[in-house]
């Protein structure tokens, strides 16, 4: 036979495990150039650049 356990695990301390399990926003910055959001330390997606050079040329596809 398996193991089962002996008491119920009550909701306090359930929950009390569970405090650490909620996902954390995301840090987001404003690009100086588009200001288009974007994550830090990253090329902006929007107009490629990243810290006042362009490092990927994107073309518009409108």
């Amino acid at each position: 036979m398996t193991p089962l356990p002996k008491r119920r695990v009550s909701s306090g301390r359930r929950d009390r495990r569970r405090a650490h399990d909620a996902l954390k926003a995301r840090n987001v910055v404003i690009c100086p150039n588009c200001g288009e959001p974007r994550l830090p330390h990253r090329v902006c997606s929007n107009c490629g650049h990243y810290q006042g050079r362009e490092i990927i040329e994107i073309t518009n596809k409108d």
